[in-house]
Formats: structure tokens, C-alpha cells, sequence
């Protein structure tokens, strides 16, 4: 099978297409062929070794795992040993949050994966995981929203934080995002509330408060969190000097603000699908890219400008 492989860090310069053997089943795991993937922040961060202390988990002074990859939407195609949840031909999506998914099958953690609504397709599925899972979760799990309660989000119109805000809606939250100027009539079409842009309105200087604020871009201070939250989610950061001021804050304050690292798991894939199902959320694709174009589609995510989500296709769909 083709995948993108990498035997060292660096840039997705690094990142070669080669003919491996398929990977061979483990008890209760599935193989699933590839139709779509999407690229996510983690990605390049992973392909880069970056931050830094990361590398304990990634592998010291070289890549432990040579595929790249987290998200997937495909077709099942043989069941491992255990396996009552899924059957060959099931078209499923899910996340390997340790890599693997850059590749034509991946062997997948049937607890990792969920069922496609049979109206949508393998690109919408494929950009899904690893963002809506996190939305999820810093709304949810962690940020414990409330029907009627109010939430920023700093970071509105990226993967992340285009479906947080329809996620927030969904669940009954009045919402405000915040975006560049030229994205607020996007932002507005996911069902904000209100919308600040950025670069029009100085985001360290509102006075609003909220009952809870999500920062998936990471450019908050601690002092934005408390003066504008009654509680507070970190999802993504700028520097790892910032996030550890940030965590050293919150450990000396009474101010909740929680950081978290999303996990898959098969409850979680199906609230997301069960929401797409009901045109409760939509993904948003930014690019389609071809497989073969799987590291331009990385580098272009890396520039941290993108709309929604990049997603990169196995076959004509």
C-alpha cells in the first residue's frame, strides 16, 4: 500500500510517498481503506517534533512512528479478532492520535471509530474527528456549558472553532466569536450571535464577560480569561512560554481555566455524527487536496489562516 512516511523531524518537505506492507489486525481493531483524511494542527506539530518536550512521546531524536496522520473516513474491509461493532463494507470515520492515517488502510481501535450517516460523504466525515472532537469536549466535558449560558471563542472561523460555535448553538449557548474582519459574515453564517474581529477591536481591551470562554487560537492572556470569563478552556497556544504562564497563573488562582488534549472514543464520534446527521453542524472545506498532495496540504495549515478544514482524498469521490 502507498503512505507518507517520515524518518525524521522536520518540515513536510520530509514527508515521502513509498510501498509498504499493509498493517495486520490486532484483536479488536478494524481495516479500514482510506477515502479521505483531513490535516490538523497536530500533524505538523507531530512532523516537526515541536514543541520540544513532546519528543519524550513522539520519539527522542527520531519519529517512533513512521506514518503520519490522525483523521480518516473510510470503508471497513476485514474485522480483527472481537470485533462485534463493525462489519466489512461499513463506511466509518475516526482518529489515530498516535499517526497511521496517511496511508491507503490504517488498523483502527474500534473504539476510536464511529459509523457514517448515510448522507455524507467520506470528505465531511474525514474532517471531523480530531476538531470536533476537541470542540466537543472543551464545551462539554471541561467547559460544562449550560443551555442559555454565554460563550466567546477566540479563533471562530478555524477547524476548531468553526464547529465549536455551531456545536455551542446546538446545544442551546448564545455565542460570540472572534475572527478577522473579512470572516465575520462566515462566522455569522455558522449562527453567532455577535461577532469581534480582531483586527478591528482590540480583544485585550473588552469588558464583556461570559460564562465561559474557549481560546483555540492561544493568544489569550490569563487576565483576558478572568476579565471576560467566569471560567475558561485553552485548546491551542502561541508559544510554549505562553501556555506555561498561563498554567503557572491558573495554578496560583481560584479562576477555573482547564487545558486539554481531546481523546477519541466511539461515544463522542457518534454525538458528532448524530449532529451532522440532523444539519445541526456542517464542516466546512476550505481545500480538497489529492492524496500525492498530502504535505502541500500540511504546509498550507501551517500558516495558521485556514477557514474550516483541509481535506485530502484516496479516490475520486
Amino acid at each position: 500500500m502507498k503512505a507518507f512516511t517520515k524518518y525524521k523531524y522536520g518540515g513536510p518537505e520530509i514527508l515521502n510517498m513509498e510501498d509498504i506492507k499493509k498493517p495486520i489486525l490486532q484483536e479488536k481493531q478494524i481495516l479500514v481503506q482510506v477515502m479521505a483524511n483531513s490535516a490538523n494542527p497536530a500533524d505538523w506539530h507531530t512532523l516537526r517534533g515541536k514543541p520540544y518536550f513532546a519528543r519524550f512521546a513522539f520519539g527522542l531524536f527520531k519519529p517512533k512512528d513512521k506514518i503520519l496522520g490522525a483523521d480518516f473516513a473510510g470503508l471497513v474491509v476485514e474485522i480483527g479478532p472481537n470485533v462485534s461493532e463493525f462489519k466489512p463494507g461499513d463506511r466509518v470515520f475516526g482518529e489515530l492520535i498516535d499517526g497511521g492515517a496517511f496511508a491507503e488502510y490504517v488498523c483502527a481501535p474500534v473504539n476510536v471509530c464511529a459509523r457514517i450517516p448515510d448522507s455524507k460523504d467520506f470528505r465531511e466525515m474525514a474532517g471531523l474527528p480530531i476538531a470536533g472532537l476537541t470542540a466537543l469536549q472543551a464545551l462539554t466535558t471541561h467547559g460544562k456549558l449550560e443551555k442559555g449560558e454565554s460563550v466567546l471563542i477566540n479563533g471562530a472561523s478555524g477547524g476548531v472553532g468553526h464547529l465549536t460555535v455551531q456545536i455551542a448553538k446546538a446545544y442551546g449557548a448564545q455565542v460570540t466569536g472572534i475572527c478577522s474582519h473579512k470572516n465575520i459574515e462566515f462566522v455569522q453564517s455558522l449562527g453567532a450571535d455577535q461577532v469581534i474581529p480582531y483586527d478591528r477591536q482590540d480583544i485585550h481591551k473588552q469588558n464583556t464577560q461570559y460564562d465561559l470562554v474557549i481560546d483555540t487560537h492561544g493568544n489569550l492572556t490569563f487576565d483576558d480569561f478572568k476579565r471576560m470569563g467566569k471560567r475558561g478552556i485553552l485548546i491551542g497556544f502561541t508559544t510554549l512560554k505562553h501556555l506555561a504562564r498561563l498554567l503557572l497563573q491558573s495554578s496560583l488562582s481560584s479562576f477555573s481555566l482547564k487545558q486539554f488534549t481531546a481523546k477519541a472514543r466511539t461515544r463522542d464520534l457518534d454525538s458528532l455524527a448524530n449532529l451532522i446527521k440532523e444539519d445541526k453542524i456542517k464542516v466546512n472545506i476550505e481545500k480538497i487536496y489529492p492524496y500525492q498532495k498530502i504535505p502541500e496540504a500540511i504546509g498550507y495549515i501551517e500558516k495558521m489562516r485556514t477557514k474550516g478544514k483541509v481535506v485530502m482524498v484516496w479516490k475520486d469521490l
